[in-house]
C-alpha cells in the first residue's frame, strides 16, 4: 500500500507529460540562443582615426598647461600697470640686499636680478608720481613674476614717512554734502485720496479704494484704529504704517437720532437695520431721546454697539 502512494507521485497524465516537454525545449532554447549572437549582430567598427584625433587633442592641451597667464593687477590708484603674458621659465636670480624700491637705482634693480625691460617700467611707474608703500606693492610690477615677488618682498625696507602718506590707507574723507533726513508723510484719514494711501508700503489701488468707501459710509473716521477694520488689510500690514496716519477730531459726520429716518440709520456700516428699526420704534413710543445714551434703554443695543456708533450720534 506505501509502494503505490509512493509510485502515484510519479504517475504523470498525458497532458501533464506534454507540459513538462514543453518546458523542457523552451529552457534548452534560452541556454542555448546567446551563442548565435555573434551570426547576426556584428560589433560596430571602432574609428581609429577619431581615436587618434582625441589623444592629440590632450598631447596639445599638455604641451598648452606649461604656460600661464598673469592676472590683472592694479596699484592703490587704481591704475593698470601690470598686465602681460608670461611664460613658465626659470627666473634669474641675482643678489638679495635690502632696499627702498622707491630710491634704488637701475644698477640696484640689476643686481636684484631684475630684467631691463621691468626697470624701465619701474622707472616709468616712479616718474608718473607712482609710489610703493608696502613690500607686496613690487608684486604688482608687469614683468615680475610671483616667484620673484616672493624672493625680494622680505627685503623690501619702505621708510615709515612714506606709507603715513598713503592716499587710501591713511586719509581719511568727510562728506561735505549733509545727509538729508527722511520724514515719512503723515496722511490724515479724513481727507487722504487713494493716492495719498497707494504711497503707503503694502497698500495697493483697491485696497486704497476700501479705504476710502468704508470711510464715506461711516461717515469719517473718528480714530486711526477703524482703518483696520478695512476689508482686506492685514494686521501685519496695518501695524508697519499706523504711525503714518493722523486725525482731526470730530471731522466726521453725525447722525441725528431724534430726526434720522430708518433709511439714513441703517447705511451706517455699525447700525444694522434691526438696530435702526428699535431705535425707530423706541423713538415713537417713548418720544425724542434726552441723550445719546438712552440708546441703552433698547434691548439690541449692548454696550459694544453703543461704544462704536455713540461717537457718530447726536439729538441736536
Amino acid at each position: 500500500m506505501d509502494k503505490q502512494l509512493f509510485l502515484s507521485y510519479f504517475n504523470f497524465t498525458k497532458k501533464e507529460r506534454n507540459g513538462l516537454i514543453v518546458i523542457c525545449i523552451l529552457i534548452i532554447t534560452i541556454s542555448v540562443i546567446p551563442f548565435f549572437f555573434g551570426y547576426f549582430i556584428q560589433p560596430a567598427p571602432f574609428a581609429f582615426a577619431n581615436f587618434k584625433q582625441q589623444i592629440d587633442a590632450l598631447n596639445q592641451k599638455k604641451v598648452d598647461t606649461n604656460y600661464k597667464f598673469t592676472a590683472k593687477k592694479y596699484d592703490d590708484n587704481n591704475t593698470n600697470f601690470a598686465l602681460g603674458y608670461t611664460a613658465n621659465t626659470n627666473v634669474v636670480e641675482g643678489e638679495l640686499f635690502y632696499f627702498n624700491p622707491n630710491t634704488l637705482d637701475e644698477l640696484g634693480w640689476k643686481k636684484l636680478g631684475i630684467k631691463d625691460k621691468t626697470i624701465a617700467t619701474i622707472k616709468n611707474y616712479i616718474s608718473k608720481g607712482g609710489k610703493f608703500y608696502k613690500p607686496t606693492d613690487i608684486a604688482k610690477i608687469w614683468g615680475i613674476t610671483a616667484q620673484q615677488a616672493d624672493r625680494l618682498i622680505p627685503y623690501v625696507n619702505i621708510d615709515k614717512g612714506e606709507t603715513e602718506k598713503h592716499f587710501f590707507t591713511n586719509t581719511t574723507y568727510e562728506n561735505t554734502y549733509e545727509k538729508k533726513k527722511y520724514t515719512p508723510a503723515i496722511v490724515d484719514i479724513n481727507t487722504a485720496d487713494t493716492a495719498a494711501f497707494i504711497a503707503l508700503p503694502g497698500i495697493g489701488s483697491k485696497l486704497a479704494q476700501r479705504i476710502v468707501t468704508t470711510r464715506e459710509k461711516l461717515g469719517g473716521f473718528y480714530k486711526v484704529d477703524q482703518i483696520a477694520e478695512t476689508f482686506g488689510l492685514a494686521d501685519s500690514v496695518y501695524q508697519k504704517i499706523k504711525n503714518r496716519f493722523s486725525i482731526i477730531p470730530n471731522n466726521f459726520k453725525f447722525i441725528n437720532i431724534n430726526t434720522a429716518t430708518l433709511e439714513a440709520l441703517k447705511a451706517h456700516p455699525y447700525c444694522r437695520y434691526t438696530i435702526a428699526n428699535a431705535i425707530i420704534n423706541y423713538r415713537t413710543q417713548h418720544g425724542n431721546f434726552n441723550n445719546t445714551a438712552d440708546l441703552k434703554k433698547i434691548m439690541l443695543v449692548t454696550d459694544e454697539v453703543f461704544a462704536k456708533l455713540s461717537p457718530y450720534l447726536t439729538i441736536k
